[in-house]
């Protein structure tokens, strides 16, 4: 059933109980099948060492071409920074009404804000950065409920702050999307 679902694909080294974990919860906000997949791409190719991060526009347009094409939806997954130029850092990229996102655990964990690991809270964090990517891809703007997962978020504690779910009125905007490609 992989042509009917969503692919989240690792480029690096991933756990695999977190990424076991990051699927179940796409699975259960999307109602598709979520598989995963491994990447061959090499990264470094987007390194910007003036600023020390990756490129994620550059990067986004790499997984795009070469993202599988029998998916709903298909996120890359990294473990480094990623930037666009008008912001110092983010947590993940995706076009809006696209194919494809980008979502980075890099600045997900607790030990980069120097407090104490929390794989719970990492996973959760995760969870939530894919989903939000997802939605635009699936051409959902940013929400203005506080605790939608479509809120936007530019600093870890605004994660911590909202669900994974979408609200009401994404969820409604999200079926109506999704009944139009039908």
């Amino acid at each position: 059933m992989e042509g009917q679902g969503i692919i989240l694909v690792s480029c690096g080294l991933f756990e695999k109980k977190l990424t076991e974990r990051v699927a179940a919860d796409v699975s259960r906000e999307f109602h598709y099948p979520v598989g995963l997949k491994e990447c061959s791409l090499d990264i470094s190719h987007f390194y910007n060492p003036g600023r020390r991060q990756y490129d994620a526009n550059k990067l986004l347009n790499a997984i795009s071409q070469r993202a599988p094409t029998d998916a709903v939806k298909v996120i890359g997954m990294v473990r480094v920074d990623l930037y666009i130029p008008i912001l110092t850092y983010i947590f993940g990229q995706a076009k809006l009404g696209g194919y494809t996102g980008v979502a980075s655990l890099y600045r997900l964990r607790n030990e980069h804000y120097g407090l104490e690991p929390n794989y719970e809270l990492l996973i959760e964090r995760f969870s939530k950065v894919i989903i939000h990517e997802l939605g635009h891809a699936f051409g959902l703007i940013h929400c203005s409920n506080p605790v939608c997962v479509m809120r936007s978020s530019t600093y870890v504690e605004d994660l911590d702050q909202k669900n994974k779910q979408f609200c009401y009125r994404c969820r409604a905007e999200l079926n109506r999307i999704e009944h139009m490609d039908m």
